[in-house]
């Protein structure tokens, strides 16, 4: 059966055990992807689902959500109703986020819901990696996308990644340099700042920091 605006949860997720593959699951291991639940669905046949059933439905992405399956949560963020979504909705989903994937998709929702004043200070400050993770990730996707957001709200967000600039864990980092790097890129007015924190934590004692601080390459600074 193929899933429309009208199908449920249940239908859905039918739909996508039918074109599970173990063979991308296995690939799919190989990036950092959590795969203990992971149908082996790649995001392009995702989307394709998602246009299929589309954003109609909040309820019903809550429930792809609450089935704990890799696909049906990317298909939930990708369905969820974002005026809708709540900030407890939005702290339950964090507090189950177990990849990175899951993380950056998510952090799209969090910031086309318009939480993420609220939302990003206080996952910044958790201490697990992947609610802080969203932290980062929610400002990068900010930068890009909030285009009518003063540039004064994304660089209150640099202290943010100061503090954070030396979480020498995996996903953390990366996310940290992410966000600089956009912030750096979103305006000229935004590009000096970053530029400047990015030569600080470059010349840190601390090797993370450093790494951080290495976006200053792409900034317009010389290696």
């Amino acid at each position: 059966m193929t899933p429309g605006p009208a199908s449920t949860a249940e239908e859905i997720i039918e739909h996508l055990r039918a074109l599970g593959s173990d063979e991308n699951i296995a690939g799919m291991a190989r990036f950092g992807i959590a795969t203990e639940t992971a149908l082996g669905l790649s995001n392009v046949q995702l989307r394709r689902v998602a246009r299929m059933v589309k954003r109609t439905d909040h309820a019903r992405a809550l429930d792809l959500w609450t089935s704990g399956i890799r696909e049906a949560r990317l298909l939930a963020a990708f369905t969820a109703d974002p005026k809708v979504l709540t900030l407890a909705e939005a702290r339950q989903w964090a507090n189950a986020c177990n990849s990175w994937e899951v993380v950056d998709t998510v952090a799209d929702l969090f910031v086309g819901a318009r939480l993420e004043q609220v939302l990003i200070p206080e996952f910044a400050a958790d201490e697990r990696e992947f609610v802080r993770r969203l932290a980062f990730a929610m400002i990068a996707t900010a930068a890009v996308h909030l285009k009518k957001e003063p540039d004064s709200t994304l660089l209150a967000w640099l202290p943010l990644i100061e503090t954070h600039a030396a979480d020498e864990r995996n996903f953390v980092k990366k996310s940290v340099n992410w966000a600089l790097r956009q912030i750096g890129k979103r305006s000229p007015a935004c590009h000096g700042p970053a530029l400047a924190l990015a030569q600080k934590l470059a010349a840190s004692t601390d090797r993370t920091a450093r790494w951080t601080g290495k976006v200053r390459q792409r900034l317009g600074l010389p290696a």
